[in-house]
């Protein structure tokens, strides 16, 4: 597994830089302060994917907020999804609160319309998303993130939280897999 690993990350294509990234961070989080000023969120990290997003938006996050995690999966660490596993759903209530839910990208958009569906089967005031990168696809998705960092083409991701079977999360940029 291992070889095959180095070699994903060997023969990648580098989509958005460090620092192009950062960037995308800086102006996201910029339009949540703007636009959830005076509501008190309850930021929702999505694990594992939206862990580094979700970390590197509330160190820029001038307002105030709690947060807490849910896991929803449609991977499992495999290259194709299947039908969503709920592995962790958050402890904070969440009933008349306004929700924050963070995640690395919004690609089919399935996992996302069912937290959305979740958040407002527990009662929440308001509904919010934010994805580090939204992936161009030639059809229509069920949800639109209210906070997007970049838009990629549609091609099989890693780095900054995305994974490749489970690996490469924490490469120190946003990479494709080669076709």
């Amino acid at each position: 597994m291992l070889e095959e690993i180095k070699h994903v990350q060997a023969t990648a294509d580098l989509l958005h830089s460090e620092q192009e990234v950062e960037a995308a961070l800086d102006n996201m989080a910029q339009k949540i302060n703007n636009t959830l000023a005076g509501h008190n969120p309850l930021l929702l990290c999505v694990i594992n994917g939206g862990i580094v997003t979700a970390g590197k938006l509330m160190t820029r996050l001038t307002i105030p907020l709690t947060i807490d995690s849910i896991h929803a999966s449609r991977y499992q660490n495999q290259t194709l999804g299947g039908t969503i596993k709920w592995l962790v759903k958050p402890e904070t209530p969440i009933k008349g609160r306004t929700v924050l839910i963070v995640d690395d990208i919004l690609d089919e958009g399935i996992t996302l319309e069912a937290l959305y569906d979740y958040c407002w089967e527990q009662g929440a005031a308001a509904v919010y998303s934010a994805v580090l990168v939204d992936k161009i696809l030639d059809h229509q998705k069920p949800v639109t993130p209210d906070f997007i960092g970049l838009e990629v083409e549609n091609r099989y991701l890693f780095g900054y939280g995305m994974d490749y079977k489970g690996f490469l999360r924490n490469a120190p940029g946003i990479y494709a897999c080669k076709e």
